[in-house]
């Protein structure tokens, strides 16, 4: 194991990152750095895209993800917040339900809509990113639902085995 910092969205994370460890997150609705379709914004269906992932690292016992957009006017603006995602998931569907709790034991939080659940890209004007960042994790997270992604991070930064992010663009 090595030490490492993450740094995302002006925050850093310290976690021990397994060596060799490497995962892909990736959807088949837009490619990396391209636009997110309409259908997962707050113009259209406002439903989450799919997403995929290879095999995790070894010693993964579930994932997180986080969505956010750092080009939001008031600062970085939290869209997605999901926990506890099985460590045999390898990916997730499209229209997650907006409920606390999943069927498949994963936990969403709240987003700064403040509401549970996928909140889509919405932004004011102009081109905004959204970043899907996907951790694997040494454990699984004793969190109540409905927490926010800062509560997130502060309890998965330790346990954190590797991770990767999907960026995609929308504008209004």
């Amino acid at each position: 194991m090595r030490r490492a910092i993450l740094v995302g969205a002006g925050l850093l994370l310290p976690a021990l990152i397994a060596q060799g460890a490497a995962m892909e997150v990736r959807s088949h609705a837009f490619k990396p750095g391209g636009m997110i379709p309409a259908k997962y914004t707050c113009d259209g269906a406002d439903i989450s895209p799919p997403l995929t992932w290879p095999d995790p690292p070894a010693g993964t016992k579930s994932f997180a993800l986080i969505m956010d957009d750092p080009d939001a006017p008031v600062g970085t603006w939290v869209h997605w917040v999901i926990w506890n995602i099985p460590a045999t998931a390898r990916g997730l569907e499209e229209n997650v339900p907006k409920t606390a709790s999943l069927p498949n034991g994963a936990r969403q939080g709240t987003n700064d809509f403040k509401r549970i659940g996928y909140g889509g890209p919405c932004p004011p004007s102009g081109t905004h990113r959204y970043f899907f960042k996907l951790y694997a994790l040494g454990s699984t997270l004793s969190l109540s639902p409905e927490i926010t992604k800062s509560v997130l991070e502060d309890t998965m930064r330790r346990h954190i085995l590797a991770q990767s992010e999907l960026i995609g663009k929308y504008t209004r």
